[in-house]
């Protein structure tokens, strides 16, 4: 990074970059968010996880911004009181569950502050519970819960069902909805302005911050976008080739301390 580059906030993903694989934030994590504070730089997260899958982040780490759940289809405040919300169109939401259904991925549904899914026993659905800390809603089938649709994701531990059908959906809907990998096993359909790029633009218009003030951290494909909106990207050791390429720097992985020792190396100038 430019020695005199000027950054007044950071915002990171959540799985894989803040937290390690276990889904925990380490100590060393929580001191450098508390440093950047001390430094006069604000802080914020965006995920594919619904607001209330980030609830128990917002003490540890003195959450007091703007929180981007399902990669901006919805900007809440720490109550989770709604800023902004943009929902998929019901056409285009039963289209992707088709799709994915034909391409032989399992299929989930978020609509307003219910998760819905048609199998309890499907692959991941305990480890998605155990990770937001809440339980899904289990409906017979979709066709009737299409409004307010926040989200659709395709999951299948098939990594490369999953990429055939990112480039299907994208061909398929791609002047409608954003689709993007937030895991090799997910699959995320959401609005057109439900981006990680459309994140950085929103924070950087409701907090009043250059864009070019603004650096980014994220290890997968949706990361991206916000890279390349961002004045200065990082991308996690654990992210693939294709998005540290995208990056200003990489740095260590999520299970090394990474996110903390970006903080450090990067952002606030340290040795690690």
């Amino acid at each position: 990074m430019a020695e005199k580059q000027k950054i007044s906030l950071v915002l990171a993903d959540v799985d894989g970059t803040l937290l390690t694989e276990d889904k925990v934030i380490t100590r060393r994590a929580q001191q450098a968010v508390d440093a950047l504070r001390d430094a006069k730089i604000r802080f914020a997260i965006t995920s594919g996880r619904p607001p209330r899958g980030m609830v128990m982040l917002f003490d540890p780490l003195h959450i007091d911004t703007p929180v981007a759940g399902f990669n901006g289809g919805v900007f809440v405040e720490r109550d989770l009181s709604i800023l902004e919300e943009n929902t998929v169109p019901k056409d285009v939401a039963l289209a992707a569950i088709r799709l994915m259904r034909e391409q032989e991925l399992d299929v989930w549904v978020y609509r307003g502050n219910d998760w819905l899914v048609t199998d309890l026993h499907a692959p991941h659905v305990d480890r998605e519970a155990w990770t937001v800390k809440f339980a899904p809603k289990v409906v017979p089938a979709f066709e009737n819960d299409l409004e307010h649709v926040m989200k659709v994701v395709g999951i299948s531990d098939d990594h490369q069902k999953v990429e055939r059908c990112e480039t299907a959906a994208q061909a398929a809907f791609g002047s409608q909805t954003t689709a993007a990998r937030s895991q090799p096993y997910y699959l995320d359909i959401t609005n057109k302005k439900a981006n990680k790029g459309a994140v950085v633009e929103y924070l950087a218009r409701h907090m009043n911050v250059a864009v070019e003030e603004i650096a980014t951290i994220g290890d997968q494909p949706n990361d991206i976008l916000m890279f390349q909106r961002s004045g200065f990207s990082i991308a996690m050791g654990n992210a693939s080739d294709k998005v540290k390429a995208r990056a200003s720097a990489v740095t260590d992985s999520c299970n090394d301390e990474g996110f903390a020792k970006a903080m450090e190396r990067y952002i606030l100038d340290k040795a690690s």
